[in-house]
């Protein structure tokens, strides 16, 4: 009877130690198998976050590619460089402006103080008048023409001293002269048509 308790308490034991082992091998199978199901969703969110990356990418590369074009939609920052750089040349253009309108004040007065800055010098000269003989001598003044002048400012510098004379006076007094080619050098006839 000793052999058989021997028996059985080894078989028992065995049984227990077996159930145990198979109790420990379903736990770690359930363990196994639960680390598998995390694998596999880690799997498929790297693969969804693949796919949105790649999206993303594509995205980017179509942005990059419509911003290189002419005409692409430019941001605050550009917008307001853009804004700035107008402004500046808006000044210059402006100061442009200014010492343009000044240099041709300059020259205006120039062209208008040119008759009466070198002297004149009073003459008789007789005027033809419409083809026919002269009517007698006319008191007036010689001038030489200097570089840009117009007949408009010889007048007008000779009404500033005083000496009220027209262009059609000049043009009558100089039969053939062209008011719209005046030659440097040239002397003409400025008639006094106060002195009678």
């Amino acid at each position: 009877m000793r052999k058989i308790s021997l028996w059985l308490l080894i078989f028992a034991l065995v049984a227990f130690t077996a159930s145990r082992a198979r109790a420990q091998e379903d736990a770690t199978q359930q363990q196994i198998d639960k680390l598998s199901g995390q694998i596999q969703d880690l799997q498929d969110a790297l693969a969804t976050q693949g796919k949105r990356i790649t999206a993303l990418e594509k995205e980017i590369n179509d942005l990059s590619s419509k911003a290189s074009q002419p005409g692409a939609a430019a941001s605050p920052d550009d917008l307001k460089n853009l804004a700035e750089q107008v402004q500046e040349i808006d000044k210059k253009r402006q100061d442009d402006n200014a010492r343009i309108l000044k240099e041709l004040e300059r020259l205006e007065k120039a062209l208008g103080a040119s008759p009466s800055v070198h002297k004149t010098t009073p003459s008789t000269a007789t005027t033809p008048t419409s083809g026919a003989a002269a009517s007698g001598p006319q008191k007036g003044y010689d001038y030489k023409i200097q570089a840009k002048d117009t007949l408009s400012a010889i007048a007008r510098a000779y009404s500033a001293q005083g000496i009220k004379v027209t262009v059609d006076q000049i043009l009558k007094a100089n039969p053939g002269l062209d008011p719209k080619s005046l030659i440097v050098g040239k002397t003409i006839f400025i008639p006094d048509p106060s002195a009678k």
